[in-house]
C-alpha cells in the first residue's frame, strides 16, 4: 500500500501542470521503476489516466478520483488537498460530503432581492442545509476571514429567504423544517474555529464537525425556516 500510495502522491503532483513521462513519477516517488510501472499499469486499468507515447495525460475529474484513492490508501488528507487546484478542492470537498451521507448541489446558483447569488455547495441531510464556501488558501488572515464569512452569512440568509422554488430542486419539499448554516471550509487550520459563530472548518475535520453538527447547533449561526406545504415558500420564522 505504501508503494502505491507514493505513486499516487506523485501522480497528484506531477500532473498538477500538465502531462507527466512514467519515470518522472518513479524518480519523484522514491519507489523502483518496476513497482511503479506495475502500480501504473494498475490505475490505468482502472481508467484514472490516459497514456500516449510515453506520456501520462489526467483529466481533472481522474486528478480527484486519484486523490480520493490516495486518502483510501492512507495518504493524509491535508497532504492531499495542497496538491489540487482551488476547483478539484471543491470537488473533493463534495465527495466529502457525500462520503458522509449527505446529499450534495455544487455551484447553487438562485435569484432574491433583484440579486444573483452562488453559493459553492450545499450539503444537505435533514433537517440541516450546510452552506459551504470552499477556501482553498494555504494562510489564513484575520480580515479575509472576517470577509468570507461575512459574505456567506449574506448568502446563507438570502437563500433561507428565497422563494421554496429554489429548494426544492434538492428534493427537500417532504421536510418540514429547514436550518441552514453558513460554514467556511478551509484546506488548512486557520487562527480561529469560529468568527460571528460562523464554524470555519479544516477539510480533514469534516467528519468530526458533521457529527457534532446536531450537538452544536445551538452554538452556531443559522437561519431556521419552517417548509409550507401549501404555498410552497419558505416562512419568515427565524430563530
Amino acid at each position: 500500500m505504501t508503494s502505491e500510495k507514493d505513486v499516487l502522491m506523485s501522480l497528484l503532483k506531477l500532473t498538477h501542470n500538465g502531462e507527466v513521462r512514467k519515470e518522472s513519477i518513479a524518480s519523484d516517488a522514491k519507489v523502483p521503476a518496476a513497482v511503479t510501472l506495475s502500480a501504473l499499469e494498475n490505475l490505468s486499468q482502472e481508467n484514472l489516466f490516459r497514456e500516449q507515447e510515453g506520456l501520462i495525460n489526467v483529466t481533472p475529474s481522474q486528478r480527484v478520483a486519484i486523490a480520493i484513492r490516495a486518502i483510501q490508501v492512507g495518504a493524509d488528507f491535508e497532504r492531499v488537498c495542497r496538491s489540487l487546484s482551488w476547483s478539484e478542492f471543491e470537488s473533493i470537498s463534495a465527495e466529502a460530503f457525500v462520503a458522509n451521507d449527505y446529499r450534495v448541489a455544487r455551484n447553487f446558483r438562485f435569484r432574491h432581492a433583484s440579486r444573483r447569488w452562488e453559493i459553492d455547495i450545499l450539503g444537505f441531510k435533514k433537517p440541516f442545509i450546510l452552506c459551504i464556501d470552499c477556501k482553498h488558501w494555504k494562510r489564513w488572515g484575520r480580515s479575509a476571514i472576517m470577509k468570507s464569512v461575512t459574505s456567506q452569512v449574506e448568502r446563507t440568509e438570502a437563500l433561507a429567504d428565497a422563494p421554496h422554488t429554489y429548494l426544492q430542486k434538492a428534493e427537500i419539499k417532504e421536510w418540514e423544517t429547514a436550518i441552514l448554516v453558513p460554514t467556511v471550509l478551509s484546506l488548512m487550520t486557520g487562527p480561529d474555529k469560529f468568527y460571528n459563530q460562523v464554524p470555519i472548518v479544516p477539510i480533514f475535520q469534516l467528519r468530526d464537525f458533521i457529527n457534532e453538527l446536531p450537538s452544536e447547533i445551538h452554538l452556531l449561526k443559522s437561519f431556521r425556516r419552517k417548509i409550507l406545504k401549501l404555498n410552497g415558500f419558505l416562512t419568515e420564522n427565524n430563530q
